[in-house]
């Protein structure tokens, strides 16, 4: 399957990270692909997930991925287990006769596993072959710029995911610490998988799962209406929606649901439908 000529490059690299862009992190990987292709076209997703965060950067890259074409590498670098035994790797995801279907590169410590979610792992190779490294000697605390960011534009110029490293089993993949939505009769226990600038709360829980009913949220002693759009509700007041990703999402009509409802990632949300 690997070997379809199918998989082929986009020559299009993504970059998603908790660096910043206050400090070189970020220009230095750039530079670190350049080292490999110049003419690679490189796109930031975000360089603004909260710092190892990594169920931000797992939504991140799970939303955006269906929106590029296929055979787009898309790097992730949010790696608070950098230097230790966790796995940097590589993945070709998707379909090999249906787009889109992307190449992931990344640590192993769940980041990826949203895209996963969507679209099933072809093959999965860990990056243990230095001739694809910046160098051979790579730093323990930068692996964006020595191991991932070459990897990616090996990848993108065409390399074989295969000559990366040695082929590892797609389901011993790490996947996130992300409880699955829990339904009871009418009642669903949900997660906040994701929280935007905006401080919208982002469920796990599918749109479609309530269409077409009437339902409401709950936190805590909070109860929230459902609405179509934010501005079904007055300003300053909650209201929950299904938001432009597909999931249920609790809102402020022009505040931040998140300051009021004082809830982080993994948080819970009850969601009641009616009937």
């Amino acid at each position: 399957m690997v070997n379809s000529p199918l998989l082929r490059s986009s020559g299009l690299v993504t970059l998603t990270s908790d660096f910043g862009v206050q400090d070189t992190y970020v220009g230095v990987m750039k530079g670190a692909i350049s080292q490999v292709n110049l003419r690679l076209t490189l796109i930031d997703l975000t360089h603004h997930i909260p710092p190892q965060n990594i169920l931000a950067a797992r939504f991140a890259l799970m939303t955006a991925v269906p929106y590029f074409p296929a055979g787009t590498v898309h790097l992730a670098v949010v790696d608070p287990g950098v230097g230790s035994q966790r796995r940097a790797i590589a993945i070709a995801a998707g379909t090999a006769d249906q787009e889109p279907w992307a190449f992931l590169v990344g640590p192993d410590n769940g980041i990826l596993s949203g895209v996963l979610q969507i679209y099933p792992a072809l093959a999965a190779v860990e990056l243990d072959n230095p001739a694809f490294w910046r160098c051979s000697e790579p730093s323990a605390t930068f692996h964006g710029r020595d191991i991932f960011a070459p990897v990616a534009a090996h990848l993108a110029s065409g390399i074989p995911l295969q000559d990366l490293g040695t082929a590892i089993a797609p389901d011993c993949l790490v996947r996130a610490n992300l409880p699955e939505p829990r339904w009871d009769g009418n009642l669903v226990v949900g997660t906040v998988q994701a929280i935007d600038h905006f401080g919208n709360l982002v469920t796990n829980i599918l749109g479609r799962s309530v269409a077409g009913k009437g339902w409401r949220c709950q936190v805590g002693d909070r109860r929230i209406a459902s609405g179509y759009t934010y501005s079904d509700v007055a300003l300053g007041e909650l209201v929950a929606i299904v938001g432009s990703h597909g999931w249920v999402e609790i809102a402020v009509n022009g505040g931040n649901a998140q300051e009021q409802l004082h809830l982080d990632w993994g948080g819970t949300v009850e969601l009641f439908v009616e009937g």
